[in-house]
């Protein structure tokens, strides 16, 4: 087993360009970690320099107390599953799965009981025979899982190993690498763009933006305590609806105000920007935080025009322009509205997040 540590990490190429900058980052051991964020944000580089495939330009990366910068790739004890599948078109999917096995040359039988064991495990015990061009997206990704697992590594990497896929299938890959996560009790380091895929399957996220991490947690916690606009809306179907407004403070607490839209502040919220009467503020309302049954009430509601309906089967998007704004909101599919209807929605104020118009970050978390 392994735990992996960054200290003040950073990849910089001869041309000039910063692909990662001082990065500090303690993946535990057996841990399933997630690097999320969009392309070039400097989570593949991330995962390249823990596979050796990428050096490291400044600091320091250890496998439990070893520094791993001089090591190469082959000592490092890490088994990859890549995007591409990078599977031999010739090989049967035996020889697929067992030839990492034999360029070590592990014994014969040891090979053989190695790779049936993982075909049992992946449910590919009949393809054994076949080759990649005679098997299915989903098939050929189990047999680049099987790959990697009968190396029984210490390090298990992902690199957004389910993108080529259906939705569908993605859903499925997601619980059976979950399930493999759990059998296997190995490091995991997963990199994707796809929220729901770190949602699923991480026990921590780091999210990454321009080489540099923007924060880490629990799912729970990026999702509800982020830290700054970018996380808050890089999580979230549909993303978070942002307003810009200033603060307004009464007697009865500090409220967010754009035209005539006024919204009272949780008192988290309310106790952070006190005496801030004025401040130029972004609000951000998740597009589940809002009622359509409930009844309006002074400082929780939403007053808008419908500008569409989206219906996505368990429920709707719903496309309403509130003071000049465009947003959107998830509501119930019974709800009957046509382009151009006026709604009014009741926000669960006690859910509002609330960042600094100029950098971005949360005055609240």
């Amino acid at each position: 087993m392994a735990r992996i540590r960054f200290e003040g990490v950073g990849k910089r190429y001869p041309n000039g360009f910063v692909a990662l900058e001082g990065l500090d980052l303690d993946i535990r051991d057996r841990e399933f970690l997630v690097l999320l964020g969009p392309s070039g944000c400097g989570k593949s580089t991330t995962l390249n320099m823990i596979a050796g495939l990428e050096e490291v330009s400044e600091g320091s990366l250890y496998f439990d107390d070893e520094l791993m910068n001089p090591v190469p790739p082959h000592r490092r004890d890490v088994a990859m599953v890549f995007q591409s599948y990078a599977l031999y078109p010739h090989k049967s999917v035996y020889e697929n799965i067992a030839f990492g096995l034999r360029m070590r040359n592990h014994p014969r039988a040891e090979i053989d009981r190695r790779v049936r064991e993982a075909a049992r495990k992946l449910e590919i015990e009949p393809l054994l025979e076949r080759r990649p061009n005679q098997l299915s997206g989903g098939q050929r990704q189990r047999v680049a899982l099987g790959r990697a697992m009968v190396r029984q590594p210490a390090v298990f990497l992902m690199d957004e190993p389910l993108s080529n896929l259906d939705a569908a299938l993605r859903i499925s890959m997601r619980a059976e690498i979950k399930q493999l996560h759990q059998t296997m009790a190995t490091t995991f380091v997963y990199v994707t763009h796809d929220q729901a895929e770190a949602l699923t399957l991480a026990d921590r996220i780091v999210v990454m933006k321009d080489g540099v991490v923007q924060q880490t947690g629990t799912p729970d916690e990026i999702y509800e305590q982020p830290r700054n606009s970018f996380v808050a809306s890089f999580l979230g179907n549909p993303p978070i609806n942002y307003l810009d407004g200033t603060l307004e403070g009464d007697g009865a607490g500090v409220s967010f105000r754009r035209g005539g839209l006024r919204l009272a502040l949780p008192s988290r919220a309310a106790q952070r920007v006190a005496g801030q009467a004025g401040r130029e503020v972004t609000l951000g309302v998740r597009a589940e935080d809002v009622d359509e049954h409930g009844s309006p009430r002074e400082g929780e509601t939403v007053h808008g025009r419908v500008t569409s309906v989206l219906p996505v089967g368990s429920d709707q998007f719903l496309g309403v322009e509130v003071e000049g704004r465009p947003l959107f909101f998830r509501v119930g599919k019974e709800m009957q509205h046509r382009d151009g209807d006026n709604v009014a929605l009741v926000v669960n104020v006690n859910r509002l997040h609330l960042f600094d118009r100029k950098d971005g970050r949360s005055l609240v978390w």
